[in-house]
């Protein structure tokens, strides 16, 4: 059951912020991030996306823990994945500042100042990408050595463009380019994310356990 919490958690997160930015009057996926939506009068919305979002991270993470006994990523594998889920409850705690033209009304580009709350934000968001990067470089070591090398790939292809993107946005936020880079490259990682538990799902619904080096 905690695995599968952490199979729905990446797909539940995508389909609730793709919903909003296509639904949302004055939301632009070129020019705005997911984090914005939390502001405005349906803000709420996306808050509750992060927070349920990242419980069932950690829900996922402590199945995994019960899952890898040993071998690479047994042990910072699921507390990666779990810290990750924190920042994401973080985040729905602590809302980003309204900023790019969103919520309308809002000065376009950066704000002039940012509040407690919203360096608070950033501060937690960017820990948990942090863990999310290296997770995907601690199960691909983990599906190399099980022999599983497509599995190994994608790993690292997530976690490479997940940290161009974030890299990237930093350097340049609000740019069409990076906007829709890091939007699109977040949301491959947290799909990456929920197959990784997806894996581990099946194999202890055949009554096996993860041990590739035994």
């Amino acid at each position: 059951m905690l695995l599968a919490c952490g199979a729905v958690a990446g797909p539940l997160f995508a389909v609730v912020a793709l919903l909003q930015a296509f639904t949302r009057a004055g939301f632009d996926l070129t020019q705005q991030q997911f984090s914005l939506l939390s502001n405005g009068d349906l803000g709420w919305i996306q808050a509750a996306n992060f927070l349920i979002t990242g419980l069932l991270f950690v829900a996922g993470a402590i199945g995994m823990s019960r899952v890898l006994t040993t071998g690479p990523a047994s042990t910072w594998g699921p507390r990666l994945i779990g810290i990750f889920g924190a920042g994401l409850v973080g985040a729905s705690a602590f809302s980003a500042d309204a900023a790019f033209g969103f919520p309308p009304g809002t000065p376009a580009g950066y704000p002039t100042s940012v509040s407690w709350h919203g360096n608070v934000h950033l501060l937690v968001a960017s820990v948990a990408f942090l863990a999310l990067i290296v997770a995907c470089f601690i199960f691909s070591r983990r599906f190399r050595r099980a022999g599983r090398q497509l599995w190994a790939v994608g790993s690292v292809g997530a976690g490479v463009l997940l940290l161009i993107a974030f890299g990237a946005n930093g350097a340049m936020p609000g740019q069409p380019v990076s906007t829709v880079g890091f939007t699109a490259a977040a949301l491959l990682a947290f799909l990456w994310a929920s197959a990784v538990s997806y894996s581990l799902l099946g194999d202890a619904a055949a009554g096996r356990r993860r041990d590739p080096v035994a």
